[in-house]
């Protein structure tokens, strides 16, 4: 059956009300940090490996390493010791001394705001430079990653499975102030019921507002 306009932004309103009711509606991020330029190197070490992992990688990484000056002149095989407990560890090595060179020549060892520059630092893609611009400068993004893209289809609200397409599909039907939200909401839901195999359906808050809903617990 075809949904309105109308009736589509309802039931969007409705699973942000019941998303805030079970998450919070505070922003927060998974991953540990005390400086913007931190929460870019730990973004960069998330690709492909779970926040708990970065994290533990991180407390001993941070300590060693205080400064983006200090990063910059890091040795690449003692960097990829370091964190060779992380998947890609040495493509991700290369990239973080190339990323803190660059934060250095090119932007007075800051991280910068605009996705543009962002994006042109070594291992930044649209995923992190939005996870910086979000939870660093407030600048409502739209973050991608496999639980949001999964969720979000899963409830209707976008059709494509490119992530940068998925990220535009979102901003067109979210209101902007939910954005930052919408990430770190979905990712908790994502994790916890709504997982890429045998989803919780039966035990899902949303599961009134998901097309989806009982159609994907034998496996999606």
């Amino acid at each position: 059956m075809r949904e309105s306009k109308k009736a589509k932004e309802a039931r969007i309103a409705r699973i942000i009300e019941k998303l805030h009711e079970e998450y919070g509606s505070e922003p927060r991020i998974f991953l540990n940090f005390e400086k913007p330029w931190q929460l870019l190197v730990a973004v960069i070490l998330s690709a492909q490996c779970t926040d708990e992992r970065v994290n533990i990688v991180t407390k001993d990484l941070f300590r060693k390493y205080t400064t983006v000056e200090s990063l910059a002149k890091a040795d690449l095989s003692e960097l990829e010791r370091d964190i060779n407990s992380i998947g890609l560890y040495k493509a991700k090595s290369k990239n973080l001394i190339a990323c803190a060179k660059a934060l250095i020549e090119n932007f007075d060892s800051k991280v910068p705001s605009d996705i543009d520059e962002l994006t042109s630092l070594a291992g930044v893609g649209r995923k992190t430079a939005n996870v910086i611009r979000g939870n660093i400068y407030n600048i409502p993004s739209i973050v991608v990653d496999t639980h949001v893209k999964r969720v979000s289809k899963r409830l209707g609200l976008v059709k494509s499975d490119e992530p940068e397409k998925v990220e535009y599909e979102l901003m067109k039907v979210l209101p902007k102030e939910e954005w930052i939200l919408w990430n770190i909401n979905i990712i908790s839901l994502g994790r916890a019921i709504c997982k890429a195999r045998n989803p919780l359906c039966k035990s899902c808050f949303l599961s009134s507002d998901c097309p989806s809903a009982g159609k994907l617990e034998q496996g999606a």
